[in-house]
């Protein structure tokens, strides 16, 4: 198998500091947990920017501090969301403007249960394809995050109109808990891998408490890792995690004893095709 490639997913843009204290919000703190994830290993971190009051926003100049004060410590490879509830898409574009190497591209639509609440998360065809043609024009990397096995419909129709280069970068969200979601387990898992499309790569996110088996079955299977507070606050039941970093370290640790090598980022980037 290629080396595994660990993505630190830090803070997402629907819950905050009331589901754990170590998530971060503010750049000081995402760009600090960037580093600390890197030095346990991270090749890849995924961003979300946050205003003052800790809400997810999609703000360029939040996105380019980010990114400046990720690179200028550490080698680590950027990917930000163009993703994020409620935030208009032409908010949500402007990720791309801090000149990113990699971003999420979302491949459809979801609705999120959080505390009570139904959150609505749309992602139309036309939609998608503008970011995907962005994307290409920019030259950067797509990470396609596929919720359920029908959104691979929408990765066949960027294959087909052209806007897309190979390898084609597919993360599957398992275990997202509302409309859209598809449960994190092993046969959803290989269901998910049976619809790749020919010269994909495959990234794994495990929702919740679903997320060390999908960490793990992605090590197994030849795909890669994302883990990180976005996704799942927790270490053990019950027990809140540390840190970003203790959560990569764990997916490291468990790949070296699965006899998987854990990749650098430069060697994620050879992975990726994005040129260093």
């Amino acid at each position: 198998m290629e080396k595994l490639i660990i993505t630190a997913a830090l803070t997402g843009g629907i819950h905050g500091k009331e589901a754990n204290a170590a998530l971060p919000e503010q750049p000081d703190e995402i760009i600090r947990d960037a580093l600390d994830c890197y030095n346990a290993g991270a090749a890849l971190v995924h961003l979300h920017a946050r205003d003052m009051e800790g809400k997810g926003v999609g703000d360029p100049v939040i996105f380019k501090t980010l990114n400046s004060g990720i690179s200028s410590r550490c080698p680590v490879i950027i990917q930000n969301t163009t993703g994020g509830p409620g935030i208009p898409i032409e908010k949500r574009i402007t990720s791309l403007d801090a000149g990113p190497e990699s971003a999420s591209l979302n491949m459809g639509s979801v609705v999120f249960f959080y505390r009570d609440r139904e959150i609505p998360f749309y992602n139309l065809r036309s939609e998608i394809e503008l970011f995907a043609r962005e994307m290409l024009d920019r030259n950067i990397k797509p990470e396609m995050e596929v919720y359920n096995p029908s959104m691979f419909g929408e990765v066949q129709n960027l294959i087909d109109k052209g806007l897309l280069k190979k390898p084609f970068y597919i993360n599957f969200v398992m275990g997202v808990g509302g409309m859209g979601g598809y449960p994190g387990t092993p046969e959803n898992l290989v269901t998910m891998m049976n619809h790749l499309p020919q010269g994909s790569i495959f990234n794994v996110s495990g929702i919740g408490r679903c997320q060390l088996a999908m960490n793990t079955m992605a090590i197994l299977t030849g795909g890669h890792a994302r883990t990180g507070l976005e996704d799942n606050v927790f270490y053990h039941k019950g027990e809140p995690a540390a840190g970003n970093a203790r959560l990569v370290e764990r997916v490291a640790r468990l790949a070296r004893e699965l006899g998987r090598e854990v990749a650098t980022p430069d060697e994620a980037r050879v992975i990726l095709g994005i040129k260093a």
